[in-house]
């Protein structure tokens, strides 16, 4: 079984363009979608993304539409705790291969850091 795991210097879910994630208000409340709107810089990328470390300046302190923890998915998108993981990784591989491609490097490292073939 793969275990859904974050893959430092990946950055994908950092790329935040609101034109690919046309149901984005459906699953933020108003305050949290004015945020995440203002959080969107050049590119569709967040401006809490730092390019060159390829890193979230605000990682301890970010909103919680930002993180992968069961009672947040729960809530937000009706997801049991016990299909987090296989949510959470279907949602990074999508990002990823949306943002690098399904065969670049970070899709090569994330595949392997969830022990999924591919």
């Amino acid at each position: 079984m793969a275990t859904w795991k974050c893959v430092k210097q990946c950055g994908a879910c950092c790329h935040l363009d609101p034109e690919e994630r046309p149901d984005i208000a459906e699953y933020l409340t108003p305050e949290e979608l004015a945020l995440y709107l203002s959080m969107v810089g050049e590119g569709g990328w967040c401006i809490n993304y730092d390019h060159l470390r390829r890193e979230c300046k605000i990682y301890p302190n970010r909103p919680r539409f930002c993180r992968v923890e069961p009672e947040i998915f729960l809530d937000m998108y009706g997801i049991e705790p016990e299909e987090v993981n296989d949510f959470a990784i279907e949602c990074c591989e999508q990002q990823i291969s949306g943002v690098y491609g399904d065969r670049s490097l970070e899709m090569v490292r994330f595949s392997r850091e969830v022990s999924r073939e591919w």
